[in-house]
């Protein structure tokens, strides 16, 4: 909820103070006690000015450089020099990013108060630069009170600009800057102990290495953008792709109610006798989709073939054709090669009676096989099939007589010992549905991810 114009006014009147209670102070400070090498001084305010070329984003994350150049400037320069380099620095920036005055405000107290909160924080510890670990610490600490600071500060400006509501929302900023602002607080910490011990030198070093490493993450950055741009086309062409299919096994149902529950059984019996059979993984999960789309080429049949009462020899020819339909269909998916093979030849027979290649045996993909075993035990023993449904055991004893002829033997024998197993209904469990059998979006994703090497 927006908050009254006076609170606005009042906050506004805390910033307008606050600024110029840190100009007040400093010139108190000040008094000629600071005076700095002309090399450290002229290489820090460089780098604040040039801070948004040096400073490296990933991921929301941001190594700031001119945050490190305005605590390395607290810690080596002191307060009064710190806050003017942070004045300097918002001006520029809310210049160049055209912001309201009264942002302008809220921007100059914080950059102001903060480095020469931080500076004489510094001062008042009195740290020997000798003593490494101490003087690290401390610059880390003295980074991490002034960070605290500015974010204070930002809060009181948004809630007194936009609310409550919104002021809450910063927490969330909060936790997206932290990994960046630790790593800019280590760094300063570093690059000072570094200076007390080595000079101007390793910050010049340092500024030559942050420019390397930050033109490196550009470019990393932009190939990682281009890689999560292909994986989403990737992912958005294979959604069209199983889209089709899915939704052509969904029209299918609302013509055929039985199609799903049947294709979603068959992979069920599929996968389990690819298993006892020997199957490695790959030709499990390829019976396993062959037997979910098995039947997509019934998609083109007419009504009169779908529910036929009598079936001409035109219709006959449409029937045989659809192993050829649905085998088209899927082999158009990357990689859907073997189950479209798979689909193509389920109603082969051994003896060669069967069509559309009129295969004999071991000519005839094992995944085709394995199909058409599990569509003729569920056709038979389905409660919702147009013919009076066979019991589990007639079933069976239909397949021992069609082993051998139609069906391969061996396969028979171990689909027989599958069912005794798990029992001679387990493909047409109550939970089994087509698009949990399908797995739409695990399929996509596998799909859209590139090949092993």
């Amino acid at each position: 909820m927006p908050i009254s114009r006076v609170t606005n006014i009042l906050f506004r009147t805390f910033d307008a103070a606050l600024l110029a209670g840190v100009l007040g102070a400093s010139v108190v400070v000040a008094r000629g006690s600071e005076s700095h090498p002309f090399g450290l001084l002229g290489l820090l305010l460089a780098i604040v000015l040039a801070g948004q070329w040096l400073s490296v984003e990933a991921r929301g994350a941001q190594l700031s450089a001119s945050a490190v150049a305005l605590v390395l400037a607290m810690v080596l320069l002191g307060p009064v020099t710190a806050a003017a380099f942070g004045v300097v620095e918002m001006v520029i920036s809310s210049a160049i990013r055209k912001l309201s005055p009264s942002v302008w405000l809220n921007n100059l107290a914080m950059f102001a108060a903060g480095p020469f909160i931080g500076g004489w924080l510094f001062r008042a510890l009195a740290t020997d630069p000798r003593q490494t670990v101490s003087f690290g610490l401390a610059v880390f600490a003295v980074f991490t009170v002034t960070t605290a600071l500015t974010y204070l500060m930002y809060t009181v400006h948004v809630f007194a600009e936009q609310g409550a509501s919104s002021a809450r929302n910063t927490r969330d900023l909060l936790w997206t800057l932290l990994p960046g602002e630790i790593a800019t607080g280590a760094l300063a910490a570093i690059l000072a102990v570094a200076y007390s011990k080595a000079g101007l030198g390793v910050l010049l070093s340092a500024v030559v290495v942050l420019l390397i490493f930050q033109r490196l993450t550009v470019a990393l950055l932009r190939s990682e953008d281009r890689a999560d741009q292909l994986e989403a086309r990737s992912i958005q062409l294979a959604s069209l792709q199983f889209g089709v299919l899915s939704t052509l096994m969904d029209a299918l149902t609302l013509r055929d109610r039985t199609a799903a529950r049947h294709a979603a059984a068959v992979a069920r019996y599929a996968k389990a006798l690819a298993v006892a059979a020997g199957c490695d993984e790959a030709e499990q999960d390829v019976v396993h989709t062959a037997g979910l789309l098995h039947d997509i080429g019934k998609f083109t049949w007419p009504d009169r073939v779908l529910h036929p009462t009598h079936l001409t020899d035109e219709d006959m020819k449409v029937i045989q054709r659809h192993p050829q339909d649905g085998a088209t269909l899927v082999g158009k998916l990357d990689g859907y090669g073997p189950v479209a093979d798979a689909i193509l030849y389920h109603h082969e027979r051994i003896d060669g009676g069967g069509y559309p290649a009129g295969l004999i045996g071991t000519e005839i993909p094992k995944s085709s096989r394995i199909v058409a075993i599990c569509s003729t035990y569920d056709a038979m023993t389905s409660p919702s099939s147009p013919r009076t449904p066979l019991s589990p055991e007639e079933a069976v004893a239909e397949l021992e007589r069609i082993a051998g002829k139609q069906l391969d033997g061996e396969l028979v024998a171990t689909f027989i010992e599958v069912l005794e197993q798990e029992g001679s209904t387990f493909g047409r469990d109550e939970d089994t549905e087509f698009a949990s059998e399908f797995g739409f979006d695990q399929r996509v994703r596998s799909m859209a991810q590139p090949p092993a090497r």
